[in-house]
């Protein structure tokens, strides 16, 4: 099963860092966090990957080749230029696609079905780790048999709450997660058919299509109850970072 990775954002809340290399570049612990990012993949087999890119998509590209890319492979990765490499010991196949820089991540995705070829495919976005189970997301995909399934995870703590009688404060409650609500955590797994749903490169994933599915009940969420950080802000990449160099999450 191959597995779509969106890796062309502008990443502008990480502008100090993202003004010189696309977020999925931003190192966190030893890497880039999209090499954790496949690492995930890996380690349930997962070895075959679409990278939909589009802001300084090239320097990705570059990074994988270890050089600077040829006036020639700048034209292939417009239709897909695709390497096979080793990462972690591991034997892959990764597929670079330009899908334009102002293309949005359904548009990115839609554009990246054409490297499909099994009935369901494994998608996320390139700024985001988890410890969640593949195989019981893909097993469960299976058995609820729905055009999409998305990873539904806890909202991280940001603030603490305090509890206020009277002006006094009854209750002080220091950055606890919130567990009465869940939140979209990528690691998506997706039916072909759901890119029916996509009309161009200027829909958003996470609106029409998600909401026409949700309408449909064709949507549902597999709960994810560990380990999961997106990286949206610097606060956020330093979180990452001492998970991963406290061995706090394991690749």
């Amino acid at each position: 099963m191959k597995a779509i990775i969106l890796a062309g954002g502008f990443g502008s809340r990480l502008e100090e860092i993202t003004k010189e290399i696309p977020k999925p570049l931003v190192k966190v612990g030893k890497y880039p966090i999209l090499i954790y990012i496949l690492k995930i993949y890996l380690n349930y087999n997962i070895k075959d990957f679409v990278l939909a890119l589009g802001y300084k998509g090239e320097k990705i590209v570059e990074f994988f080749l270890r050089s600077k890319l040829t006036n020639r492979q700048k034209k292939q990765i417009k239709s897909g230029f695709t390497i096979k490499t080793k990462l972690f010991n591991k034997q892959c196949s990764i597929t670079f696609l330009d899908t334009g820089l102002n293309t949005m991540t359904g548009g990115r995705v839609l554009q990246a079905g054409k490297f499909l070829k099994e009935k369901n495919f494994h998608l996320t976005y390139g700024d985001g780790i988890s410890s969640v189970n593949l195989k019981k997301l893909e097993n469960f995909h299976k058995k609820k048999k729905k055009l999409i399934t998305v990873t539904a995870v806890r909202p991280p703590p940001r603030f603490g709450e305090l509890i206020i009688k009277q002006n006094k404060v009854t209750s002080f409650s220091e950055k606890k997660t919130i567990k009465t609500s869940w939140i979209n955590g990528g690691f998506f797994i997706v039916n072909k058919n759901f890119l029916r749903l996509i009309k161009s490169k200027k829909t958003i994933l996470e609106r029409d299509p998600l909401e026409k599915a949700t309408k449909m009940r064709q949507l549902n969420a597999f709960k994810h109850e560990g380990f999961w950080q997106c990286m949206d802000t610097k606060r956020d990449k330093d979180k990452i970072s001492y998970f991963i160099n406290k061995k706090k999450i394991k690749f």
